[in-house]
Order: structure tokens, then C-alpha cells, then sequence
């Protein structure tokens, strides 16, 4: 797809001819910061900024705390404590890092969500999709790898239960646990191997993310609409867009301070509410915890790990199938990676011609149960196996699935969706056009 139509860098000075023709890295600094970006984009595309933020604390949080971290099951305790009562202004730094990524889930997903509602998934922007749930999974296995370093009680157990994991693939998981572990159990060959790769991806997925922002430049910004820019001529394009710089960037940077004053607060005055007490215990191999639970956000997909057990019809029905080869623990993990399998697909499970759920009235309901759904995964994630617990891991897998498999691809054939404005240029005035009397006109009703 050709780019949005825009005024280009022109180099004036002979200094700036010399480096355009030589680096052009002014000129790729004007077109992004100048990118034509749909003028009707709500405050839920200020997340992007959030998370590039984000990123870039935890790498630089990151880095002051490895000069301090000793990665060996001996003394990585003692060395996190050394941290924070000896190092100046340790605890607060490591409270950044461990808060932080807190933060970077809450804004991705808010950030995924909010793509599945609006249709940014959709063509022409698959690839833009595909390359998220990638930086998705790498930030899942970069949290994973950076719970284990404190080697306190659930980071040890953790570790075991995670990594146990892979030993239920049929034939091979025991050797790509060991592979994995760099030995039979959880010991200072896993922490080494964990340590050095909790520190190497970061980097890679600020590699992604540039890949990320450069895919999402070359097809345009998803809006609220749905409808793409016009690219018929530069005029038409200035009618629908306006330049990053300054209107978006301001908007949000302030949505960004909002979001830091919160984060500020929550390290300030709770920064040990959304860990484990159990991680404050050095690690024991000999006692193991009650209740062994993850962080917060692989709750929903550790509740639909747990939510497929012996006992479940449809998965005595594939253990018979494959002759017992798959048995309710790989039925688990397998499950559990399908999860994030099914969103990764949606730019094909999605048959509807309308892009944005705000013109597709079934769909908004759906959508809304899917998130009160993601809610209860993340909630019964935390509960014991027992009592009433695994039922609504059950039936709330069982939707997270259906939402996916079953109902976006029947709603493109059943769904009479409401018609979209012709470009955005309409739906910005319909929202903010001024009326006769000088006010803004009422936003129209979604």
C-alpha cells in the first residue's frame, strides 16, 4: 500500500545536503515525528507511548541493577537485598523495575484490547498484528526469566512449575526440560541461563518495537472508524490526518504524565501490593509453598492451563484419540499456548467486511463479555484447584476460546453491521465541528 500522501524533508543548508546524502537520519526524523496520523483518534491510542516508555525504564532500571545482582543460587538473594538496604537509592530503583513491568502489562493490554475492538488487526495491517503478539510472548518470557532472579521461594517453585511444563510434550520434554534447565532440576545452571537472557531480550524487543513503529508507519494509524485515510491527493489526506508533531505528541505526553503520577503513587506508597510474601522467603528446594501462583498477568493463562484436567470430557476425548499420547497436563499447555495462538489469528477468524466493533452492534456485547472474561481468567488464575474454582476456569477458557474460533468468524455472516462514515474527515466533524451557536457538536451516540 502506497503511503499516506505528505510533505517530505527538504534539506536547505549545504550541511544538511552533505548528511541527507550520506545519513538521511534528519529526514527520517521528520517524516516520523511529521507522519500524517488520523485526526479522530481517541485516548486509547496513548498506550503506545506508555509502553515505549516503559521499555525504556526497565532497560535502564535494568542496567544499574545487574552492576549489583550476583546470578548464583548462593548469594542472588542476598545480593537482591544488598540492593535494597546498601545500594543509595537501590530499593527505589529496583521498585521501579519491578513496577514497572507491572505497568508494561497493564498498557499492553489495554493496547491489545483495544486493537480487537477497533479492527487494527485487520488488512492491511496483519503483519503490524503478528509482530505485537511476537513482542507479546518475548515480554511474557522476559518477565518469567527476570521473577526467577531473586531466588526467593516463589521464584524457585516458580521456576519448577513453568519449566515442568515442557516435560509433558510427548517423547521430548524431558530433554528440552533439561535443555532448558542446563540440568536435571532447578539449580545454578537455570539461573545462569535465565539471568543472561533477561537481560539480552529487552534489547531484542526494542529491536522489535522499531520494527513495530516502522510497520505501522507504512500502512497508517488504525482510528476509531475504521475507514482508511484518503490517498488520493495531499489534500485529501490533510483533511482526514494531522502531523504526530505536535498535536499527538503532546496528547500524549499528557496522557503519559497522568499514567506516571499513578505509577509514582504505586511505588511510592505500595510497591510490594501486586508481588508474592512467599518471594521474601530465600529459596527453599526442600519446602514448597502452598499455593504456587504466578505474577498477575500470566493469571489468565495460567487459570486455562489449569482449567483442562483429567476429568473434562473433551479432554478424555483427545487422550483417546491419540491413544493416550496427549494427557491432561500437555492438554493444558497446549491450551494454554493456543490462548495467545487464537489472537495471533484473528486478522483471519474476523470475516467481517466493517472494521470497527463501534459499527457492529453484536459484536459490542461479545467483546465486552470477552473482557469481563479475561477479568475472571486473571481472578480464578489465583484461586486453588479446588471447590468451585476449576468450574469457572472451565466455562471462562471455554469462552476466551469461542469468542475466537466460534463467534467473530459466525458474526461476519450473521452480523448486520451499521454503516461507517464515508471518510474521516465526517466523523471528526461529526464529533467536533463547531454548531451554529459556537459550540462543539454532541458526540454522536455508539
Amino acid at each position: 500500500m502506497a503511503g499516506i500522501p505528505h510533505d517530505h524533508y527538504e534539506p536547505k543548508s549545504n550541511g544538511e545536503k552533505w548528511l541527507n546524502a550520506r545519513l538521511p537520519i534528519v529526514g527520517l526524523l521528520y517524516d516520523t515525528l511529521m507522519l500524517p496520523t488520523p485526526k479522530n483518534l481517541n485516548w486509547m491510542w496513548i498506550w503506545g507511548i506508555v509502553l515505549t516508555f516503559t521499555l525504556v525504564l526497565q532497560i535502564a532500571t535494568g542496567v544499574v541493577l545487574v552492576m549489583h545482582y550476583t546470578p548464583h543460587v548462593d548469594m542472588a538473594f542476598n545480593s537482591v537485598e544488598h540492593i535494597m538496604r546498601d545500594v543509595n537509592g537501590g530499593h527505589m530503583i529496583r521498585y521501579f523495575h519491578t513496577n514497572g513491568a507491572s505497568l508494561f502489562f497493564v498498557a499492553v493490554y489495554a493496547h491489545m484490547f483495544r486493537s480487537l475492538y477497533y479492527g487494527s488487526y485487520k488488512a492491511p495491517r496483519e503483519v503490524t498484528w503478528i509482530i505485537g503478539m511476537l513482542m507479546y510472548l518475548m515480554m511474557m518470557g522476559t518477565a518469567f526469566m527476570g521473577y526467577v532472579l531473586p531466588w526467593g521461594q516463589m521464584s524457585f517453585h516458580g521456576t519448577a512449575v513453568i519449566t515442568g511444563l515442557f516435560g509433558a510434550i510427548p517423547f521430548i520434554g524431558e530433554s528440552i526440560q533439561t535443555w532448558l534447565l542446563g540440568a536435571s532440576a532447578v539449580g545454578q545452571p537455570a539461573l545462569n541461563r535465565f539471568f543472561s537472557l533477561h537481560y539480552l531480550l529487552p534489547f531484542v524487543l526494542l529491536g522489535l518495537t522499531i520494527v513495530h513503529i516502522w510497520a505501522f508507519h507504512t500502512t497508517g494509524n488504525n482510528n476509531p472508524t475504521g475507514v482508511e485515510v484518503r490517498r488520493t491527493s495531499k489534500e485529501d489526506a490533510a483533511k482526514d490526518t494531522l502531523p504526530f508533531w505536535p498535536y499527538f505528541v503532546i496528547k500524549d505526553l499528557f496522557a503519559l504524565a497522568v499514567i506516571l503520577a499513578i505509577f509514582m503513587a504505586v511505588v511510592g506508597f505500595m510497591p510490594n501490593y501486586l508481588g508474592h510474601p512467599d518471594n521474601y522467603i530465600p529459596a527453599n528446594p526442600l519446602a514448597t509453598p502452598s499455593h504456587i501462583v504466578p505474577e498477575w498477568y500470566f493469571l489468565p493463562f495460567y487459570a486455562i492451563l489449569r482449567a483442562f484436567t483429567a476429568d473434562v470430557w473433551v479432554v478424555q476425548l483427545v487422550n483417546f484419540i491419540s491413544f493416550g499420547i496427549i494427557d491432561a497436563k500437555f492438554f493444558g499447555v497446549l491450551a494454554m499456548f493456543g490462548a495467545i495462538a487464537v489472537m495471533a489469528l484473528a486478522p483471519w477468524l474476523d470475516t467481517s467486511s466493517v472494521r470497527s466493533a463501534r459499527y457492529r452492534p453484536m459484536l459490542k456485547w461479545w467483546f465486552a463479555l470477552l473482557v469481563v472474561d479475561f477479568i475472571v481468567l486473571m481472578w480464578v488464575g489465583a484461586m486453588p484447584t479446588t471447590g468451585i474454582y476449576p468450574y469457572i476456569s472451565l466455562i471462562a477458557a471455554t469462552y476466551w476460546f469461542g469468542y475466537f474460533l466460534v463467534i467473530l468468524p459466525l458474526l461476519g455472516v450473521i452480523e448486520k453491521p451499521l454503516t461507517p462514515p464515508a471518510t474521516i474527515e465526517d466523523d471528526f466533524n461529526a464529533h467536533y465541528a463547531p454548531t451554529a451557536d459556537g459550540k462543539a457538536a454532541a458526540a454522536p451516540a455508539e
